[in-house]
């Protein structure tokens, strides 16, 4: 027996924002009024709930170029749409096909992630996820033959980019999901810069980025940190200025088989889906790309790997939710952080 379960998360973290951006009760003149004047649109793409919150008199000619914008990428950027770049890459069957800007832009980051994670992240295991029926539903347990099968398949390290150009190996099959949102995030908020807009959040799913150092009534942005054993609730909340704010986890999708649970993020290593000590991994740093690349990663690395790659590292910040119920969070945001949840989990801020 299977069961399919969808985590409320995305509408509870829509409303955590509009919650967070709405007016604070400062009285306004004029002017102040017009720059705190809030536009809000949901957006459905990319398989998930997307609020854009835009603030200021061009904030209806801002919603509808970022839903242009974002419908743009979706189809340049989903596998299974014959038009976009990634399924030409797919097509290709080792040979170099032409692909967008975008999908460049995109490739070079998971590949940069691939190799610095050591694989953690890994864009070659599009066919597993499939075999799982992450995509398109249809859930199931593959045998190990199967598993072993698509796993001597997958040739990530032979796929090359070049100006214009992008090529995957025959037998290997790309998806950049672990990446898009968080770039279309990012791509929504450099168009809107380009457009004027000085103050703007977007949710995501999973992804929060926010424009502009504060919001118009000077506050800073705040962002809830979902309880992973309880999507309705947060364990936190991140106050912010312009940052990517993005969280990876088991708990926002997944299935039940038999009674054993089966998260949708998978272990490039063993074709299965990860198991480890962590519940979910927030990252925070200034491009919406790599915060997507890294939440996943980390992810499949465990605590003890994610700490020791931030260790390495000075473009970014961490909050950790393991399995014992600890909440780890980094030196950055140790006065940014705001516990939600006391006596249900043991905070630890790191020196």
């Amino acid at each position: 027996m299977k069961s399919i379960k969808t985590s409320c998360k995305l509408l509870f973290l829509a409303a955590v924002i509009i919650m967070l951006t709405s007016c604070s009760g400062v009285t306004q003149g004029p002017e102040t009024a017009a720059a705190g004047e809030k536009h809000q649109r949901q957006v459905f793409a990319m398989d998930t709930v997307m609020l854009l919150t835009v603030y200021g008199e061009k904030g209806e000619e801002a919603l509808d170029a970022a839903e242009a914008r974002i419908l743009e990428l979706e189809a340049d950027l989903d596998p299974e749409n014959p038009s976009g770049s990634v399924h030409a890459l797919n097509a290709g069957a080792g040979s170099p096909v032409e692909i967008s800007q975008d999908c460049s832009n995109v490739m070079s980051t998971a590949l940069g992630v691939w190799a610095e994670t050591r694989g953690a992240l890994d864009p070659g295991i599009y066919p597993l996820s499939k075999a799982w029926g992450f995509i398109g539903g249809q859930y199931r347990v593959p045998d190990a033959a199967e598993l072993n099968a698509l796993l001597s398949a997958k040739n990530t390290g032979g796929i090359r980019l070049e100006a214009g150009t992008g090529t995957v190996p025959s037998g290997t099959e790309v998806s950049f999901g672990a990446v898009a949102k968080g770039y279309t995030a990012q791509a929504v908020c450099d168009l809107w810069e380009e457009m004027g807009v000085e103050s703007a959040i977007l949710s995501l799913g999973g992804n929060v980025q926010t424009l502009g150092a504060k919001k118009p009534d000077g506050a800073p942005w705040q962002v809830a940190v979902t309880d992973p054993r309880d999507p309705g609730n947060y364990v936190g909340l991140l106050e912010t200025g312009q940052a990517a704010v993005v969280t990876s986890g088991g708990y926002q999708r997944y299935f039940e088989w038999d009674g054993v649970t089966y998260i949708h993020i998978l272990d490039p290593a063993t074709g299965c889906p990860v198991e480890n000590d962590l519940l979910s991994v927030t990252v925070v740093t200034a491009d919406g790309a790599t915060a997507d690349a890294l939440s996943t990663a980390l992810f499949v690395m465990g605590a003890e790997g994610a700490l020791a790659f931030y260790e390495a590292r000075d473009d970014f910040e961490l909050v950790l939710i393991t399995e014992d119920g600890r909440v780890t969070v980094t030196p950055g945001l140790r006065d940014a952080f705001r516990e939600t949840a006391a006596g249900e989990y043991t905070y630890e801020y790191l020196d």
